[in-house]
């Protein structure tokens, strides 16, 4: 797959700012450059040292002149701007290729004008994804690393940030290839039997080989479990709150964006449908959820707003039930809303505790579930229903430094290979041949090696790199 010929794009976001990057890579990137570029020291990019970065124009050279030669106040006309050229040679680039990075001014005129000259000089304009693919291609990168790249363009919290930089960083490449190494040594050894099966002989120490697949198996357990933290993480932990009308949840909403996200209003049914917006707290991405609050009624509009209530309930990580400090029948609601949170976090938020004379006035909770009670008006207690949220996720993990899977062909991958390792384990306490035992075996390097890329093919690359963004 890996091609001849040089790539060009924009790697820089759309629209109008103050710099934009155009990039090349390619066997011809600063050969094809050279001609667009007149450098204020007259001198060639080819010429130039690797890692080296060079002032001057970029030129339309319609008129076929001798850059190197041509006077700039004769030919005004033909410049398009001021730029800066880094030179990157290979194969120490983050491609592996000849490379090159033009930094001009922002205006998507300009833009536009230098990727155009460039194509006409003999560059291609690139696929999605087709640097980081070269990356991996030229072995500057594993599968699993390139993913990342795409997952720290796109990280918006904290937490996703260290995770993608872990990745891109060869944390997880390096705990699969150790777990894949593994084994290389027993599939030898057990392979080697079977050119010796005529005289009942074993290489392979079964005692050690089960010791190994079952830590191999408490491994890769841990990373499959790891993955529902961070699928929430990577795409924000979602928080639906919900209540009946009237006790504060648009108030509340409102309070932790820090805006007027949601109307609020004494008029009971305000909120139809629901609400999102996502908030960085704590490094962790939250998307909270104003619901339309739970009661009965005969107004169509507000019934189809409290069924969309119960489908966020079921798609949310965290339900956060609201109360009205001096409702008497909050234990009958409570019971009723936790049989709808099974397998949910649910924080019992007691609200307008304002409207009471002490604490212990308000609404009973049973002792079993966690409670805060604040004033969403006032902000009183705020901070501790915002600590809750932060405990409700389990983000030492990832301070510890912890692998976590987010992507989910990894852990379809490790799912498969799971699959593999207990039959490695059931075969071992059967005490089957070593023909099936090397079978099983064989796929779970097999799974292991589709994360890192060392077992890949051409449509799994197409299907990961058409989602990255051109330039990149």
């Amino acid at each position: 797959m890996i091609k001849e010929d040089t790539i060009t794009a924009i790697a820089t976001a759309s629209g109008t700012g103050a710099v934009a990057i155009v990039r090349l890579s390619g066997e011809k990137a600063i050969e094809i450059t050279d001609k667009v570029f007149f450098s204020k020291t007259n001198k060639k990019l080819v010429e130039q040292k690797a890692y080296t970065i060079h002032y001057g124009e970029i030129i339309d050279n319609k008129e076929g002149i001798n850059i190197q030669n041509f006077k700039i106040s004769k030919f005004q006309n033909l410049i398009i701007d001021d730029v800066l050229v880094s030179i990157f040679k290979s194969p120490h680039s983050y491609t592996g290729e000849n490379s090159v990075e033009i930094s001009c001014h922002g205006s998507v005129h300009i833009q536009q004008k230098i990727l155009e000259l460039l194509l006409k000089k003999g560059a291609r304009l690139a696929d999605p994804g087709e640097f980081t693919l070269r990356a991996f291609l030229n072995g500057k990168l594993d599968l699993s690393q390139a993913e990342a790249v795409a997952d720290l363009i796109a990280s918006s919290s904290d937490a996703s940030h260290r995770i993608a930089i872990q990745q891109i960083r060869g944390g997880f490449s390096n705990e699969i290839s150790n777990l894949r190494n593994q084994l290389v040594d027993f599939i030898s050894l057990i392979e080697l039997e079977l050119d010796f099966s005529d005289e009942d002989v074993e290489f392979a120490d079964r005692k050690q080989l089960e010791d190994l697949i079952t830590e191999i198996k408490i491994h890769v357990s841990k990373l499959i479990k790891s993955f529902k933290l961070g699928n929430v993480i990577k795409n924000g932990i979602p928080v639906a709150i919900i209540g009946e009308p009237n006790v504060g949840k648009s108030t509340l909403l409102n309070l932790l964006l820090n805006e007027e996200k949601a109307i609020v209003s004494d008029i009971a049914g305000t909120t139809r449908d629901a609400i999102e917006d996502i908030i960085s707290i704590g490094g962790i991405s939250f998307r909270f959820i104003d619901t339309a609050g739970i009661r009965e009624t005969t107004d169509t509009i507000e019934n189809l707003g409290i069924k969309r209530t119960f489908e966020k309930i079921e798609k949310a990580e965290i339900v956060l039930l609201m109360l009205d400090a001096k409702d008497k029948n909050a234990e009958q609601k409570i019971i009723d809303i936790k049989s709808k949170t099974e397998n949910k976090q649910l924080i019992v938020v007691v609200n307008k505790i304002d409207k009471v004379r002490e604490l212990s006035d308000t609404l009973k909770v049973p002792d079993n579930l966690i409670t805060i009670k604040i004033s969403a008006k006032y902000k009183n207690n705020t901070n501790q229903l915002i600590e809750e949220l932060l405990k409700s996720v389990n983000y030492s993990s990832i301070n510890k430094g912890d692998t976590i899977i987010t992507n989910a062909r990894h852990y379809e991958a490790l799912q498969k290979a799971h699959i593999s390792i207990l039959r490695v384990i059931e075969g071992l306490e059967n005490q089957i041949s070593g023909d099936f035992l090397a079978q099983d075996i064989r796929e779970i390097m097999q799974y292991l090696g589709e994360i890192s890329g060392e077992i890949t093919d051409n449509e799994v690359l197409g299907n990961i790199f058409e989602k990255f963004c051109i330039g990149k």
